[in-house]
């Protein structure tokens, strides 16, 4: 059997079990984990990102986290060009690489080798002027419900504080006429289907309950705030990292919602109950999402009673859909 190329990606919503339905099947299949994750690249991230544990760690090696220091820029192609260079590494090694996250918006770009590169270079004027706008709360939802209206595929691949993908892909737009989501679709037409472009499997966790995932994310949430939560974002304020509207940690959820409480400008209680509410909100975004996407098999991590289902029973599930990792399991029992 050749496996040169082949990838399996477990994608699905915040607090789904990604990671650890991943492990359990990189030990299965020898495989490593290769992150789509746009916020576990950054060292001083870990908490609120949900990060692997350094014992998840230890079972399976984890690629393409704790890479980047807060501040650093990273790109979707920055991510694409690495995650294929990871991928050619582990099946140099012979070793099966499962891709896990919940950034849909590199998965997909992974998958479709797809590059904003090929967009309009820029308009300092116009990039200034949209900056400016969006200095407040109600100019950034101006610029978004913009973006709604001129692309709203796009508007639904990025997050209303993610002001800077915001203004990119509005300046695409005001340059060039065409909606982001086209000259991207274009990009992935126009790329070269060559024979060492990955061939991914995907799988999104998803529940038949919503009310089974509200549970997971508000035991989530308070396991992060047990673990020190508050005090990874107090350091993240003392080396600067929220003092640009524009950067990593102020667009994450988990940091943003819990900053004025540090500040003392909103009581604690009231800043917890936000970051539960965008928690939700963007767990619906994403399973959103991904029920839109060609290509993606969903599989439900709940029952019809809602009890959850375990790590094994959702493995055997994915090993169903694609036979082929029946044989790779064979293939790694006959070699040990």
């Amino acid at each position: 059997m050749t496996m040169k190329n082949k990838a399996l990606a477990i994608a699905g919503p915040t607090a789904s079990g990604k990671t650890s339905l991943a492990i359990e099947l990189s030990e299965r299949y020898g495989g490593e984990i290769v992150s789509c994750d746009s916020m576990q690249i950054y060292r001083e991230m870990n908490i609120g990102t949900a990060k692997p544990t350094a014992e998840e760690r230890a079972r399976v090696p984890h690629h393409l986290v704790d890479i980047l220091s807060v501040g650093e820029s990273y790109s979707v192609a920055s991510y694409v060009q690495d995650a294929n260079r990871v991928c050619a590494e582990l099946a140099e090694r012979g070793v099966f690489p499962i891709i896990c996250g919940g950034t849909g918006l590199y998965l997909e770009a992974l998958r479709d080798r797809r590059f904003d590169s090929s967009a309009p270079a820029g308009d300092q004027n116009y990039r200034t002027a949209l900056k400016l706008l969006s200095e407040s709360e109600e100019g950034k939802m101006r610029l978004y419900d913009m973006l709604r209206e001129l692309d709203p595929i796009s508007a639904e691949a990025i997050h209303p504080n993610n002001t800077k993908r915001v203004i990119r892909a509005l300046e695409i737009h005001h340059l060039s006429s065409m909606p982001k989501s086209e000259w991207d679709e274009r990009s992935r037409q126009d790329s070269p289907d060559t024979e060492d472009r990955l061939d991914i499997d995907v799988v999104a966790l998803s529940f038949k309950s919503r009310a089974v995932l509200h549970e997971r994310i508000e035991q989530r949430t308070n396991a992060m705030l047990r673990e020190g939560l508050l005090d990874e974002i107090a350091h993240l304020d003392s080396i600067g990292a929220f003092d640009d509207s524009d950067s990593t940690a102020s667009a994450a959820i988990g940091y943003k919602e819990l900053l004025p409480a540090l500040r003392g400008e909103m009581p604690l209680d009231e800043c917890i109950e936000r970051l539960k509410g965008a928690t939700r909100r963007y767990a619906k975004r994403q399973i959103t999402w991904y029920s839109h996407r060609e290509g993606i098999t969903t599989i439900y991590a709940d029952r019809d009673d809602g009890s959850l289902k375990s790590v094994a029973e959702l493995a055997d599930e994915v090993e169903a859909i694609f036979p082929y990792l029946v044989e790779l399991r064979t293939e790694r029992k006959e070699k040990r």
